[in-house]
């Protein structure tokens, strides 16, 4: 099993995806691509990302739908979101904190950008699940 992380960029559109694949060369990652808002929830179960690259409008479900399911599921709300889109009215940004996002970026993305955030995102996401991993062995510790 691969230790690097999972990053799923979800995006229908073709060009938007080699983009971000491409911006995130760099990276040390595993990548995986879903192009609508089901594909998205289903690779999500075969993958099991860490992070999600999740465009807003995509057909099927938007990614707005996408991320309210995954956060309001107990399996998957742990999952780190980063919304892309070209949406940028400030209605759209509530909308995407009130879906469960965990940052949001608008397009054209930057690379540098992009690849900070997803670091800075993907560092949050360890010590998350380092402070899981400590809760636990306290619990079984304890439970002696």
């Amino acid at each position: 099993m691969s230790t690097k992380p999972r990053i799923l960029i979800a995006d229908d559109n073709e060009a938007n995806v080699e983009l971000l694949e491409a911006y995130l060369g760099g990276l040390d990652v595993e990548t995986a691509i879903a192009i609508d808002g089901q594909d998205t929830l289903d690779k999500v179960v075969s993958f099991k990302p860490d992070l999600i690259l999740l465009d807003i409008m995509m057909p099927k479900l938007s990614g707005f739908e996408v991320c309210e399911r995954l956060k309001g599921d107990q399996a998957t709300s742990e999952i780190m979101i980063l919304m892309v889109t070209a949406l940028n009215e400030l209605g759209d940004i509530e909308r995407a904190v009130e879906a469960g996002t965990d940052d949001f970026l608008s397009k054209p993305v930057n690379k540098i950008e992009l690849n900070i955030r997803i670091q800075n995102m993907l560092e949050v996401r360890t010590v998350k699940d380092e402070n899981e991993r400590l809760r636990k062995y306290i619990e079984k510790m304890e439970g002696r």
